[in-house]
């Protein structure tokens, strides 16, 4: 398809399903943690499953931090942040004390609430709401949609940054947005047909991000 998208190997999670996803869309890709990779894509998907601190810490260990800034900051590339990648998109996480994210979007990472009896992680197929269909969500046509979950904590931001919620003993984000900037907290390449709608969502905003 032309468009060059870098999956970011920041050594936690397993990243073969999207890689699957990617290839049976036909997406030009790469998996790679090199700054000279991160230089020369076009758009990033950020996986991710594990624990918010070994993922910064991860981060600063490859010292990529300040080139992949640099290009989703200033140059404006397209960003997919998925699972724990939507959540380190956050200023900061109360998992295992506290630990800074990245802080590109304003918002905070805690808990699932466990006072409903409720089985933590939150694992399965469940149904979440759109808030906003544009652009994530633009080849779907229902207004409650089933994507698979698995984790333990969630976002909390202002809700001009939400796109998408589910309840689980609460109401959470599921879906943010700011700008060139996005994340979810389901796994899209494990969420069947919904979950490839919302790549190739993804990859009709790098295309349009790439013609300006």
């Amino acid at each position: 398809m032309g468009t060059k998208i870098l999956i970011i190997d920041y050594k936690v999670g397993n990243h073969q399903s999207i890689v699957n996803a990617l290839n049976f869309l036909g997406y030009d890709f790469i998996v790679s943690s090199r700054k000279s990779d991160i230089i020369k894509a076009q758009s990033y998907i950020l996986p991710g499953v594990g624990a918010f601190g070994e993922a910064m810490k991860n981060f600063n260990k490859l010292d990529i931090l300040d080139c992949l800034q640099e290009q989703v900051l200033i140059k404006k590339k397209p960003i997919l942040g998925i699972c724990l990648g939507m959540q380190i998109l956050a200023k900061d996480s109360e998992e295992s004390g506290f630990c800074q994210g990245l802080g590109w979007i304003d918002g905070h990472v805690v808990a699932l609430n466990k006072a409903k009896d409720l089985r933590i992680p939150h694992v399965g197929w469940d149904n979440i709401k759109l808030i906003k269909k544009d652009p994530l969500f633009l080849r779907t046509d229902n207004k409650e949609l089933n994507y698979y979950f698995d984790h333990s904590y969630h976002f909390v931001c202002a809700d001009k940054f939400i796109s998408a919620r589910c309840y689980y003993g609460e109401d959470f984000a599921v879906a943010v947005q700011k700008n060139n900037i996005f994340g979810v907290q389901f796994h899209p390449e494990k969420s069947q047909r919904n979950g490839l709608k919302l790549l190739r969502c993804f990859l009709d905003i790098s295309l349009k991000y790439h013609s300006v």
